[in-house]
């Protein structure tokens, strides 16, 4: 996995609150935020991805079903905020 810029089992072994999960939509959204070429068009990317994860938070919450991007979305959210020990609590 030479592609993106942490391993994911460095994550795992710094991170252990990292579920599998976790890693595996932080390593699939990671790898689309940087098929594109250039640090604007990355930006926003990621910005858009975080959105739609905020969005799809929301939308779990209230008991609607997640598509795959949303929960894809979601979940590296999820793994980003683990990797920075957020202290947001979650609505």
């Amino acid at each position: 996995m030479s592609d993106l810029p942490v391993d994911p089992e460095r994550m795992r072994r710094q991170f252990p609150a990292l579920t599998d999960a976790d890693i595996e939509a932080y390593v699939t959204v990671t790898r689309r935020i940087l098929e594109n070429k250039g640090p604007a068009e990355r930006g926003k990317v990621t910005r858009d991805i975080i959105e739609m994860a905020r969005t799809a938070r929301a939308k779990s919450s209230a008991g609607s079903q997640l598509t795959e991007r949303e929960r894809q979305a979601l979940g590296y959210l999820d793994a980003i905020e683990k990797m920075q020990g957020t202290t947001v609590k979650r609505t």
